[in-house]
């Protein structure tokens, strides 16, 4: 490992607002702030947030300036990476942000029933051979649902057209309401969270004429969720790496 990592490391441990914890701790003593978050950290009542799959944090920054009505909370493995968000975030004091180090797949032990009630799934990875690994398969459905709230809404955007064809199937099959959905969300009229926020990595597929798409539809309590069964034409190209990116502005996008 690098000193470079070493050094982003050490500084993670020091950040108040950045929690790792070793999954047999979490098997032996549990996570003290599970159903707490507001209570012992935020210091408030409003809405939680979780960004899946953070990378550097562009979208928990990004929303938790956007939104100080609102607590986010950016999560990914990857360390060093999300490291860039979390210093940012404490440079910036920014009370309403925080960062947890852990696989998606152990977010129960971290939060309680009805204690989340957004989440967002940016540019993640569409697993095209792996039906379970998708971060919208029925099985990460079931999964968030042990925490969101009956409303709770999920956001998915992606430059992948096998992931949103995926999640958009899923979504019918289940009758899931949604919100908003677009094939071409730049073009597409909205004026929210969703367009406000514009990572370097989205600005490189739309400068090769890709379209970003999005996807905003409530996960709600099902007693059986279906799996689609549905034949989608793979992606032909492959992402560029989120390590490299970073934010544009909508003041970045005029001078292009």
């Amino acid at each position: 490992m690098g000193k470079n990592k070493l050094s982003k490391f050490a500084d993670m441990q020091k950040f108040p607002h950045v929690f790792e914890y070793p999954y047999s701790v979490l098997q032996e003593k549990g996570f003290e702030m599970k159903g707490k978050w507001n209570e012992s950290f935020f210091g408030n009542k409003n809405p939680i947030v979780l960004e899946l799959g953070c990378g550097k944090g562009e979208y928990t920054v990004g929303l938790a300036k956007l939104h100080p009505d609102k607590n986010f909370i950016g999560i990914d493995i990857k360390g060093a990476r999300m490291w860039t968000g979390a210093k940012q975030s404490k440079e910036e004091n920014l009370t309403n942000a925080a960062f947890l180090r852990t696989h998606i797949e152990l977010l129960e032990y971290f939060f309680a029933e009805n204690e989340v009630s957004e989440l967002w799934i940016t540019f993640p990875d569409p697993q095209m051979n792996k039906v379970n690994k998708r971060m919208t398969s029925t099985r990460f459905m079931k999964l968030y649902r042990k925490f969101l709230i009956p409303e709770g809404i999920v956001h998915l955007k992606t430059d992948s057209n096998f992931m949103f064809t995926y999640t958009d199937a899923m979504v019918k099959e289940n009758n899931l309401p949604v919100i908003f959905r677009s094939e071409d969300l730049y073009h597409s009229g909205l004026e929210d969270v969703a367009t406000q926020i514009q990572t370097f990595y989205e600005q490189q597929w739309l400068s090769r004429g890709l379209n970003i798409k999005y996807l905003k539809f409530i996960c709600p309590p099902l007693q059986e969720w279906i799996e689609p069964d549905i034949e989608i034409e793979q992606d032909t190209y492959r992402s560029y790496s989120r390590s490299n990116s970073r934010v544009l502005t909508k003041d970045d996008n005029k001078t292009r």
